[in-house]
């Protein structure tokens, strides 16, 4: 169930990253890029600080959310989601979180109603944040380090090749198209539409 509160915020929609123009195109802020797109298109700067976040205000298919980017830092980004949710009084049903998959190969789409963190240190922050992992997610495939990479780490925090990010930049429409549905609680109809190429 979806409460609906004085402030008008229905929805909490977070792209996660991090800060700095040094992750900008990282593997790690695919979150980052898939809700700037989003605010693209909805014509909403996401650049008011708040909840140790960049956020704004936008209307999505006739419900007000708040976008929002977390400047925490990827493993604290419950910090910033957890202050937003609890201010807005919403529930988890009413937080989707738009992040990068290394299980996934690039531009390969997974949307799921709730689950487990899957080692996502941003996801397991978010978890601990709302005491629930029964919140929708968009899980956006970046691909699998390759031998070059032997540290997991480096591979999230290195840039896209150039072939990666030509396929993880066609889904972002997609993905727009799936928070919408999900905004509606039409969450099996993105699932089905988008889960597959």
């Amino acid at each position: 169930m979806f409460f609906k509160k004085p402030s008008g915020i229905e929805f909490l929609i977070v792209g996660l990253g991090n800060p700095g123009r040094q992750y900008e195109h990282s593997h790690h802020n695919a979150g980052f890029l898939a809700l700037d797109h989003l605010a693209d298109r909805l014509g909403c700067p996401v650049t008011r600080a708040k909840f140790q976040a960049l956020t704004g205000q936008a209307q999505l298919e006739g419900h007000r959310v708040l976008l929002m980017k977390p400047q925490t830092f990827m493993n604290l980004s419950g910090n910033a989601v957890g202050a937003a949710a609890r201010f807005y009084h919403l529930a988890p049903a009413q937080v989707l979180v738009l992040y990068d998959d290394i299980a996934l190969s690039p531009g390969r789409l997974r949307i799921r109603p709730s689950g487990s963190a899957g080692g996502h240190n941003g996801i397991k922050s978010i978890i601990a944040a709302l005491g629930s992992q029964e919140f929708p997610r968009v899980r956006i495939g970046v691909g699998e380090r390759r031998g070059g990479e032997a540290d997991l780490a480096d591979f999230v925090l290195s840039d896209f090749s150039a072939a990666d990010r030509k396929e993880i930049f066609a889904r972002f429409d997609d993905i727009c198209a799936a928070a919408s549905l999900i905004v509606e609680g039409r969450i099996s109809e993105a699932m089905n539409r988008y889960n597959t190429r």
